[in-house]
């Protein structure tokens, strides 16, 4: 799509008129004083679409394309390189940015660089705006490959990163070796391989399974509400120790993210029960057969946080308040 380009004085004098006539005056901003910087992005990025932008781009909140997620897609056919203007663009890249920890910031960018330079990089993702920013109910949503990130300003009640996720990474190829070498994420699996390695013969045995859960979109992070009958090894079954060393693989899990999706997170989690968890191994995906185990997962009744390490890395994730 060709779309007038805005300067950037242009754009800036937009934006600038829209957060002066008060735009961003959410409830989220007049409750907390301080606007996330992610959200206050999105509203400058949805004051500078034009109409012609706007039709390609924007959507009802009940749109059901604003909770999907998948390991691959795209959200609207358009990419950011069809349909924005560069500044635009940059502002997608700033919210993208503005959703991860300044620890693991680069990190993502390597990742998502790799994964994506063989369809022209970041440019070739695409994304949605989902209800109006402005109005205390709006959901930014960003895909690609091994890409489903939202920021949706706690428009979507008791949901922590606004809705379903999915992160990964194919380091060095499509089938990557056992130790994963370059991997991104890899650094997960190994703090939850040493929980495993601190359990006991009777603990391994609750454990350890066979095959982890099929990958089905959004299906694959259908929450239960179930406390029992997951997968594995429920954390009532664990010492404090073990319990400790669980808290460590949710604080690696949650690391690459911003603080406020961090906390939003862990204050599910621990009001639906940390010791409701049950943590599971899968035996038959074991790349290199060398007992690391590369598929696992975390799941409670309101929340599933699971890592397919085979043949490459993919992370599907959802947390609720409730299921």
């Amino acid at each position: 799509m060709n779309t007038p380009a805005l300067s950037r004085r242009q754009f800036l004098q937009r934006s600038s008129q829209a957060l002066a006539s008060g735009l961003l005056a959410t409830p989220l901003l007049q409750a907390a004083g301080a606007m996330p910087r992610s959200e206050t992005l999105v509203h400058q990025l949805y004051s500078s679409l034009q109409e012609p932008q706007q039709k390609l781009l924007c959507f009802g909140w009940d749109d059901p394309r604003r909770l999907k997620v998948d390991n691959n897609w795209h959200i609207t056919p358009q990419k950011l390189r069809d349909v924005l203007d560069g500044d635009q663009q940059d502002l997608v890249r700033q919210i993208f940015d503005s959703l991860h920890s300044d620890e693991y910031k680069k990190e993502v960018w390597r990742q998502f660089d790799q994964d994506n330079k063989g369809d022209g990089g970041f440019a070739s993702s695409s994304m949605a705006l989902f209800g109006k920013p402005g109005s205390g109910q709006f959901e930014f949503v960003l895909t690609g490959r091994h890409c489903t990130r939202r920021c949706d300003g706690d428009s979507e009640a008791g949901t922590a990163f606004g809705g379903p996720i999915f992160y990964g990474h194919a380091a060095k190829g499509f089938y990557e070796k056992p130790d994963h070498p370059g991997n991104a994420y890899w650094f997960q699996a190994k703090r939850a391989n040493e929980v495993f390695q601190a359990l006991d013969g009777r603990q391994r045995d609750l454990a350890l399974l066979g095959d982890g859960r099929d990958e089905t979109g959004s299906r694959t992070v259908n929450l239960t509400g179930k406390k029992t009958g997951l997968d594995g090894i429920p954390l009532t079954e664990l010492s404090g120790d073990q319990k400790g060393l669980v808290r460590q693989v949710l604080g690696d899990l949650l690391a690459p993210f911003r603080k406020e999706d961090a906390q939003e997170s862990l204050k599910y989690i621990e009001a639906a029960g940390f010791e409701n968890l049950h943590m599971a191994f899968y035996k038959n995906q074991d790349v290199g057969n060398d007992g690391t185990w590369d598929v696992w997962q975390i799941e409670g009744p309101s929340m599933i946080w699971y890592f397919r390490g085979d043949p490459h890395v993919h992370c599907w994730a959802h947390i609720k308040e409730a299921a």
